[in-house]
């Protein structure tokens, strides 16, 4: 019997779901999952994930004590949110789940490692290993360094918004147990500072990027995993067959699972190691030296963490009031028209792709249209009731 696309994938590379949605996770039944605020920001406004929210809520409510401020309150809850979505996903996956680190901790080392042990003791004292867990953490170099000490430990790392060489180096130099290279992305920089509408899909700038640092860990042996994330089409997926693990969204999924075609393999391990690869030793000075020259790498990096900071902030935003909600208070919020304006770059009424910097699974789901940008009514029926709160 004819195989999908999908099934002769999973052959080959270990296929990760990128959502916070227990159900599509449940649907396409991933090894691994992974999310990141904006995922959980999204799933959090699903009627089916409310109970998880406000339990959460009213639980760091409790602990927080009587005298805690709304604030003190929501950032509680925010730590443990992500936590208590993992453990929810580890509930159906046999593989791990990613919790990803603060993204304004991206630039503190110290900061980031306090963070990851918290979010490990989390884990730990529900009764998880942390052999399930890979901690997500930005590449900037403090990111990288944060990520070896953690290793050391026995805290798994997965290194995203990793668009450059250099990174991937610096990663695998550390023993970082996972990276995840942005493929999309790459694509979107390349088109806008091109010009070009499209490119071929083995000349996709993203998947050359992910094949160039594939073929480098498995010249030289590394043992840090490459996960491509990021998809703009099944494309890029099928160019990258045979890469260690795949982070996919539920719609890029259901659609190779549509398609029965042979599928070949084309990244090999055994390939890689007969290439003339130039080995590279990267410490921070050729790191920074590197990374300053590779302006999409310096430009991608700082609007990911850019965008995943207003990701944070939206979902702080609407911790507080969904907690507003359930002390009764009829407060008028304008938390998600702010969340708005956050990503409306332009002022010119709607989110573009490029503006949105946010998780792609989420920019589709809000895109209810599919014409590529999100309106305020769109983002009005993403949100829920935050939005409608700020128009009265």
């Amino acid at each position: 019997m004819a195989q999908t696309l999908l099934e002769q994938l999973r052959e080959m590379t270990v296929v990760v779901a990128d959502t916070g949605d227990i159900q599509a996770i449940e649907k396409f039944k991933p090894r691994d999952a992974t999310t990141n605020p904006s995922l959980i920001t999204a799933a959090a406004q699903m009627p089916q994930y409310q109970g998880i929210v406000d339990e959460t809520l009213q639980t760091a409510k409790a602990d927080a004590g009587a005298d805690a401020s709304t604030q003190e309150i929501v950032n509680l809850a925010f730590k443990r949110l992500a936590v208590a979505f993992g453990r929810k996903i580890l509930e159906i996956i046999p593989g791990r789940v990613s919790t990803e680190v603060d993204a304004r901790l991206s630039y503190d080392t110290e900061g980031t490692i306090a963070t990851a042990r918290d979010l490990i003791a989390q884990y730990e004292n529900a009764g998880i290993s942390r052999e399930r867990i890979l901690i997500k953490i930005a590449s900037t170099w403090e990111g990288i360094k944060a990520a070896e000490i953690l290793e050391k430990e026995g805290i798994h790392c997965n290194l995203t918004l990793l668009f450059g060489l250099h990174q991937a180096i610096a990663c695998a130099e550390a023993g970082i147990t996972l990276i995840s290279p942005f493929v999309g992305r790459i694509l979107d920089w390349y088109k806008k500072d091109t010009g070009r509408d499209s490119y071929a899909p083995a000349e996709d700038p993203g998947v050359l990027s992910v094949t160039e640092i594939f073929n480098y860990y498995k010249k030289f042996g590394y043992s840090t995993e490459v996960m491509g994330a990021s998809f703009r089409n099944t494309d890029e997926l099928t160019e990258l067959a045979g890469c260690d693990l795949l982070t996919i969204s539920p719609k890029l999924l259901a659609q190779l699972d549509a398609v029965t075609a042979e599928l070949p393999r084309k990244l090999s391990p055994e390939k890689a190691k007969t290439l003339e690869i130039q080995k590279i030793s990267v410490d921070q000075g050729t790191f920074d030296k590197m990374h300053a020259a590779d302006r999409m790498a310096s430009e991608k990096l700082a609007e990911g963490i850019q965008g995943f900071t207003k990701a944070l902030e939206s979902l702080e935003a609407l911790l507080a009031e969904r907690l507003s909600q359930l002390d009764g208070n009829e407060v008028v919020s304008h938390a998600a028209e702010d969340i708005f304006r956050a990503y409306d770059l332009d002022g010119d009424g709607f989110i573009t792709r490029e503006e949105w910097l946010g998780a792609d699974a989420v920019f589709d789901a809000l895109d209810i249209d599919h014409d590529g940008k999100i309106t305020p009514e769109e983002m009005g029926a993403g949100l829920g009731a935050a939005f409608r709160l700020a128009q009265v």
